[in-house]
């Protein structure tokens, strides 16, 4: 079972934001081969989203953004689980974590992602729909989705 956990950026300890990043750079930098930008200089805007596995490592996470803040709507960011821990479902509970905190935080319904486009039908199993054509961000192709309640 995750075990979820919101925090701003300045509560994390070294260790969680040292682990955070780790996976990030894992997933998006090394296994998607793509060379970015990761540390933008939102994170100490969002709210971070950080699921744990019962040994308390960290194998999923997101960042959340009040409306405004990134996008027009409340937005989730960096949607990331670990290679080994996939099989678990631990996707689908970071994103039902973020979804709850952006109406927890925030108090907002509408939320705005920019989806790699191959993991469409899983946002749409959150209700996210499509809007607008697909896109390149980073070389990786991508989507605009809005999930409206």
């Amino acid at each position: 079972m995750l075990r979820v956990k919101v925090k701003q950026l300045q509560e994390f300890t070294i260790d969680e934001l040292y682990d955070t990043l780790q996976l990030r750079s894992e997933v998006f930098v090394v296994e998607q081969d793509c060379v970015y930008q990761d540390i933008d200089g939102k994170d100490r805007k969002a709210l971070h989203v950080i699921g744990t596995d019962e040994d308390e490592k960290i194998v999923a996470y997101t960042r959340i953004f009040d409306a405004g803040d990134y996008f027009e709507k409340a937005s989730i960011g960096r949607v990331v689980v670990s290679s080994t821990a996939r099989a678990f479902g631990y996707g689908h509970d970071i994103m039902k974590a973020s979804i709850e905190a952006i109406q927890q935080h925030y108090n907002k319904k509408s939320i705005k992602i920019s989806a790699q486009t191959y993991l469409k039908k899983f946002y749409e199993s959150h209700n996210f729909e499509q809007v607008g054509e697909e896109y390149l961000e980073d070389g990786i192709p991508h989507i605009g989705m809005v999930r409206n309640g």
